[in-house]
């Protein structure tokens, strides 16, 4: 028997483009990142120090592990900075291109949106729509196998959450519409 014979070869249709243009490398996104951190750090010290970070007649204050966690973060940012400045320049790998992104946003963009429709319309609708818009246009399924299993899902999840186990959730027009 042969190697090919062997091997099964199955080829994706919607994989990115392996000549796909970078957005930019790993070490823009390393130095990005250890900003954003060390930012993060200098608010949580800032604000841990202003609560209290020292020992008082009853132990410590509120701030105090907290604002040594903060200094601890912050040091690590301090640490990824200064090894994203020296690393090599021609060394630099791509850290996502423009396809990769384009399959990231896919995911990205209606989960946000999920989460967005779910203080207006109520966690079991925004969920609806979220489940039946991922199968029809990420997964590519039938629109009566997606709205089918949308509200299989929904309408499960709601039994389950709401009535069985009597679990406050969000809720929109349609379930006050119904009187939940």
């Amino acid at each position: 028997m042969s190697e090919s014979e062997l091997e099964i070869v199955v080829d994706d249709p919607t994989a990115p483009e392996p000549d796909s243009p970078a957005v930019t490398s790993n070490r823009s996104v390393e130095i990005v990142v250890s900003l954003l951190l060390l930012a993060l750090a200098a608010l949580l010290g800032y604000d841990n120090w202003r609560t209290g970070n020292s020992w008082d007649s009853t132990g410590p204050e509120p701030g105090y592990f907290p604002f040594y966690l903060a200094v601890i973060l912050a040091g690590a940012s301090l640490y990824g900075l200064i090894a994203a400045y020296l690393a090599q320049q021609e060394t630099t790998q791509t850290f996502v291109t423009w396809a990769q992104l384009r399959r990231v946003m896919a995911v990205f963009v209606p989960t946000l949106l999920f989460c967005l429709a779910t203080q207006f319309l109520g966690l079991y609708v925004a969920s609806f729509l979220l489940i039946a818009g991922f199968m029809r246009w990420v997964g590519k399924i039938a629109w009566w196998k997606s709205l089918l299993t949308a509200f299989l899902f929904t309408a499960a999840m709601f039994v389950t959450f709401d009535i069985a186990f009597d679990v406050i959730m969000p809720k929109g027009p349609l379930e006050a519409a119904f009187g939940y």
